[in-house]
């Protein structure tokens, strides 16, 4: 059964907050000279009770005597030296690790790249671009050449016209036809691409900006301009084609079309007749969703230019024919909330999401002021036989405690922490093949380890870091304590103490009863016998169980079974148009789940009485648990002082 301070608990564990610092952040009460702060209190009121949190008196004393008992149960816990249980510092540490891994990537990477993600997506940008291909892996003198012929054309730029330069020099085959202007796109940029998406966000507009390197090499870029995202549209279209046709019949046809809808003409059956688009014809014209840069600029701008949904465009030209489109309805872009979902699984398949992992990773050594004794892995590595690139490969005995680098003041990695990372790395070992340069190898497994160890370090660090994490460890620790201590002062007691239940519940002796019952025969005729029912029904409505069975229960295959069962008058639907009477026997309904008819007749009828404790056993051990709960909260307050500040507890009032 679940408690208030379990409800309370399971919240507490997910729900950070900021601590306000000490002299804005004044103590409401305290449990044996334990603090708790308002900001504590005022964040988990707020939190669990949502809104209905509305800071009134009654509902701040409320919870103010709720969140006393908790702490009262988590000083109790302490003091038993729960907290010294290996069993729960166990627990709790794998909970930290468990946290702290995700904890820095959502914090410093994940939320800030999704906030940033967003911004860009509430824009769509018009944008062009000189292409300089180069493949991502290219070779560093193949680079230099790449971004020296990206800042020549930059320079070409000042004096020549844009459009021009791209259809010369650009790597991008689509600038031969539109001079290198992409026209209005939006976030996020395909993956890869993410330089050249921050350059056309933030970015000054009509300069020249770049070179900008991204998986397809060098891009010289120029923002034309930035508007409201349009977000996507559904609709639907009637198309009549112009290809080898004249164009001014097609033009009055198109017109005749658009004066029908707006005499009244339903679109969908226009669609079907008349539209010449194979694909959306069928459906009515059906387009579905799309957003900008996916069909010609003058069917966009027509399409996003109607207003409401249900409305039809005037009949607008695209290269390919004459369109009327009908707006479905539009799906702008949503709250960050909404939209943070969405996002993010983008975000973490993107490239951006890796570069900036490797920026906080660089960002963490060089706070921690790194500091490296390379001699030691070179000494190391001038060791290493062909045997490093097999599973055989086993690190040397001796020399394992040599410092190999320092972070911070107090975090130290080992060449015999390196050695054990290695022999954990073994597939990546044997996976570079046996003519490997190892001296190469170690570099770049060298630089995993490092890279590793400082996530490592500013792990051990989120308390002092980041006051939410420690309140929230802090409070999960709490949350551990808790239960273990309700488990051994009310839980276990309430199951494991038959002579104290058996007491209670002489306390509570006939609260729970049971109503007027029957015994009934309830029967199940196969529905393959169906055309038997009335002569069944009449041979059980004067005879016994037994007697209906040895007549009707061996007969194959199955035609009737039968089982007894109590039933309480008030619960079972069978009850409700019989006579509650020996004898009295329901009407025959289908039983859809097993194609059986089924029917019930009562046997005998039982009076209302109290239940026995074995009877009620489950709800007198939830009655039990709370009785014990009280009793040992009653305890803890006349063991430990509480002292409430009441000058705080007003100023929360409103």
């Amino acid at each position: 059964m679940a408690k208030p301070h379990v409800i309370l608990w399971v919240a507490l564990l997910y729900l950070p907050f900021t601590i306000w610092a000490q002299k804005d952040d004044p103590v409401l009460f305290t449990v044996e000279d334990t603090p708790v702060h308002q900001s504590e209190f005022v964040y988990i009121y707020t939190k669990t009770n949502g809104k209905n949190a509305d800071f009134s008196r009654e509902s701040l004393e409320e919870y103010l005597d709720l969140y006393i008992k908790f702490k009262l149960k988590v000083q109790k816990a302490r003091d038993m030296k729960l907290d010294t249980i290996p069993q729960l510092i166990t627990e709790l540490a794998g909970y930290r690790r468990q946290l702290a891994d995700s904890y820095l990537i959502d914090r410093e990477v994940t939320e800030k790249l999704l906030q940033e993600a967003y911004e860009h997506s509430k824009q769509d940008v018009d944008i062009s671009h000189i292409l300089i291909s180069l493949p991502p892996n290219a070779s560093p003198a193949d680079t230099l050449a790449a971004y020296e012929k990206a800042l020549a054309v930059k320079q070409r730029l000042k004096n020549e016209d844009f459009a021009a330069v791209a259809k010369e020099v650009s790597g991008d085959k689509s600038a031969q036809n539109n001079g290198g202007h992409i026209g209005y796109v939006t976030a996020l940029f395909p993956n890869g691409f993410y330089e050249l998406e921050k350059g056309a966000y933030a970015g000054p507009l009509n300069k020249l900006l770049g070179p900008i390197r991204t998986n397809a090499g060098y891009h010289i870029l120029k923002v034309h301009g930035r508007r409201p995202a349009r977000g996507e549209l559904e609709a639907a279209h009637i198309l009549l084609r112009t290809q080898d046709k004249d164009p001014e019949k097609v033009k009055v046809r198109i017109d005749s079309i658009y004066q029908a809808l707006k005499a009244g003409a339903n679109f969908e059956e226009m669609a079907k007749k008349l539209s010449e688009d194979s694909r959306t014809a069928p459906q009515g014209g059906y387009i579905g969703f799309f957003g900008i840069n996916k069909y010609s600029p003058s069917f966009e701008d027509a399409a996003f230019g109607i207003e409401e949904d249900g409305a039809i465009s005037k009949p607008v030209q695209t290269n390919i024919g004459w369109h009327i489109i009908k707006r479905i309805s539009h799906r702008g872009i949503q709250p960050y909330n909404i939209e943070k979902s969405r996002l993010e699984s983008k975000v973490k398949r993107d490239n951006r999401f890796q570069e900036a992992k490797d920026a906080m990773v660089e960002k963490i050594k060089e706070e921690g002021n790194l500091r490296e004794h390379l001699k030691v892995l070179d000494n190391f590595t001038a060791g290493l036989t062909d045997t490093f690139l097999t599973f055989r490969w086993r690190a040397p005995e001796e020399g394992g405690d040599q410092v190999l680098f320092e972070l911070g003041t107090d975090y130290q990695a080992t060449l015999g922490d390196f050695t054990n990372y290695l022999e954990r790395a073994t597939r990546k070992r044997m996976r570079s093949g046996s003519d490997a340069d190892i001296t190469a190898l170690v570099k770049e497994l060298y630089h995993d380890f490092v890279n590793e160890s400082a996530m490592a370090y500013e792990e051990q660090n989120l308390e002092k870091k980041y006051p939410d994490f420690k309140a929230l460890m802090r409070e999960y620790e709490e949350g551990i304590l808790l239960f273990e201590a309700t488990k051994r002062e009310v839980w276990d007691k309430a199951s494991q103490d038959s002579v104290g239940l058996a007491e209670f519940f002489k306390l509570i002796d006939g609260k729970y009863r049971w109503e007027s019952r029957a015994v009934t025969s309830v029967y199940r005729l196969d529905d393959r016998y169906k055309d038997q029912l009335d002569e069944v029904r009449a041979f059980i409505a004067t005879h016994s169980p037994e007697e209906v069975m040895d007549k009707y229960g061996d007969v194959t295959p199955t035609m009737l079974r039968h089982e007894t069962k109590t039933m309480e008058q008030s619960i079972y639907p069978e009850f409700k148009n019989m006579k509650w009477e020996v004898g009295a026997m329901s009407q025959s309904d289908p039983d859809p789940r097993s194609r059986n008819i089924k029917f019930v007749k009562i046997e005998e009828i039982l009076p209302p009485r109290a239940k026995t404790l074995d009877e009620a056993r489950g709800y007198v051990v939830a009655d039990y648990q709370d009785y014990l709960e009280d009793q040992w909260v009653e305890q803890l307050k006349k063991e430990y002082d509480v002292d409430v500040n009441p000058q705080v507890f007003e100023s929360m009032v409103k």
